[in-house]
């Protein structure tokens, strides 16, 4: 059976396609920006941790220390939270797909934006983290 091309379904379901293919378009493009974020994130989240653990918690804690091993081995375990951030970063194109409606740039930048922040602010947890050990513990 052959659809016309005025039939209103047809339309719409080629107008969905067209708009699936745009948003997984849009939102590949944005990764490497989104990828870019967390490696500066990791990285500033590190020295903040690394300053702010060698003045609070070295002259209480004598097991404290920052070698090239705890370095390098913290490093992987960072890479391999930037594949889990990257799984969750495909959640971004299905919110869209679904929520996004009327195919709004402002609702997908947004939503970018939201994921985007959040993840770049997840590394800093850890020095944050450290301040209220040293406020709880040794304060």
């Amino acid at each position: 059976m052959k659809l016309k091309a005025n039939n209103p379904t047809n339309h719409e379901h080629n107008g969905r396609l067209h708009s699936d293919a745009a948003i997984k378009t849009w939102w590949s493009a944005m990764r490497w920006k989104y990828n870019k974020g967390l490696v500066l994130a990791g990285v500033l989240a590190f020295v903040i941790y690394a300053t702010v653990a060698s003045i609070l918690l070295a002259p209480y804690e004598p097991d404290f220390e920052i070698t090239l091993f705890t370095i390098v081995f913290q490093g992987f375990c960072y890479l391999f939270m930037m594949l889990i951030a990257n799984l969750f970063y495909n959640l971004g194109p299905m919110v869209d797909r679904h929520f996004n409606r009327d195919n709004d740039q402002e609702f997908r930048e947004l939503l970018y934006n939201l994921g985007y922040w959040f993840s770049f602010g997840l590394p800093f947890i850890i020095p944050i983290l450290v301040v209220i050990r040293y406020l709880v513990a040794f304060a």
